[in-house]
């Protein structure tokens, strides 16, 4: 199936918000992060990651695991097979957009 610019109507938008966008994409390739990692590598505020990691979470994209390290609280975040797919199946659909212009 090939790809045109009316393609770009179709893309997943809780995945093409730029932020939501990168935070996928890191853990996409790390496989898991900690909040703080992600905190560090997106330069998002806390509450502004925190705001899409819970919508991707509601989404079924992003599963959260809170827990402890000692007695210090750490938040890890992973993508979901239906996350890992959905990433995937967007990362298609641009690059067949792409090769048709």
């Amino acid at each position: 199936m090939s790809g045109t610019l009316s393609d770009l109507n179709d893309l997943d938008r809780l995945l093409h918000e730029p932020a939501r966008l990168m935070i996928v994409t890191i853990l996409y390739a790390a496989g898991q992060a900690d909040f703080l990692y992600l905190l560090r590598e997106t330069g998002l505020s806390k509450g502004n990651l925190s705001a899409h990691l819970t919508r991707l979470e509601q989404a079924g994209y992003l599963s959260i695991e809170k827990r402890f390290r000692g007695k210090v609280p750490q938040t890890l975040c992973s993508l979901t097979e239906n996350g890992r797919a959905a990433f995937e199946a967007y990362r298609e659909r641009l690059k067949r957009i792409a090769a048709s212009l």
